[in-house]
């Protein structure tokens, strides 16, 4: 049952949108002298930062963060200050595991391709330098050992330095978190947009021939020319008005 729940988590945790402030490319380049600490002394910096995971609260401390099916069941409420030290010491890689599955529970956080390859390259030059072992104490070659032996430097080599960028990101992750990286920016409102054009002071006449302003328009078709334009031949006409035209009594 417990290993289905956890299965769900790892799961679930290829739908998170969220991405780590650093990839593990980048840590070395972020913060190099915490890098150098987390390589020569990761037992330490792994208790550190699941303490400060925790918020400082010692109480919500449980063994390997709840992931590994001992969790609970080792006397961490009596004693979680020496349960923890314990755990690090250890159970190294566990504890520098449990810190991350915790921090991206916490604030759904994704693991880039590229941070799976560089860890998923950790696991397998280690299965690779086991197996070059087993076969060198079966076979008894001594260019065997020889091989498995410088096999399983590298791959040492490579584990404490994976562990070690891992922890730098855990520690610039929460150094987000607690805003030492400065206030967020505040979301402003953008300015009303202006649908004018302010460079253009005569907006362009669209579907109409240009005009000039002060152009004197032709009359309409049928409309009594006005008297500065002169009236043409034979207007007025001679009758009119007509003959008795206004009536009598009409008032004027």
């Amino acid at each position: 049952m417990a290993s289905q729940e956890h299965l769900d988590k790892m799961q679930l945790r290829q739908n998170y949108r969220n991405l780590w402030h650093t990839d593990l490319m980048g840590t070395v380049k972020v913060d190099s002298p915490y890098c150098c600490l987390a390589f020569w002394c990761g037992p330490c910096v792994s208790y550190l930062l699941r303490k400060r995971a925790l918020y400082n609260d010692m109480s919500r401390y449980v063994c390997c963060a709840g992931y590994m099916p001992c969790s609970g069941r080792c006397g961490e409420s009596r004693c979680p200050e020496l349960c923890l030290a314990t755990e690090v010491f250890l159970c190294f890689g566990n504890s520098v595991a449990s810190t991350r599955f915790m921090l991206q529970d916490e604030f759904n956080i994704q693991t880039t391709k590229c941070d799976n390859c560089i860890i998923g390259f950790m696991f397998c030059l280690q299965q690779i330098a086991c197996i070059f072992s087993i076969v060198a104490m079966i076979v008894g070659s001594e260019d065997i050992q020889e091989a498995s032996q410088l096999l399983s430097c590298l791959a040492d080599m490579v584990y404490c330095t994976v562990c070690a960028c891992m922890q730098t990101q855990h520690k610039i992750e929460m150094d987000k978190r607690d805003g030492m990286f400065g206030p967020q920016p505040v979301m402003a409102v953008p300015p009303a947009q202006q649908m004018s054009r302010i460079d253009q002071q005569i907006p362009p006449s669209i579907g109409y021939p240009p005009q000039t302003y002060g152009q004197s328009y032709g009359q309409p078709y049928g409309y009594p020319p006005q008297p500065s334009q002169g009236y043409p031949a034979g207007y007025p006409p001679s009758n009119h008005p007509p003959p008795g035209y206004p009536p009598s009594g009409y008032p004027k």
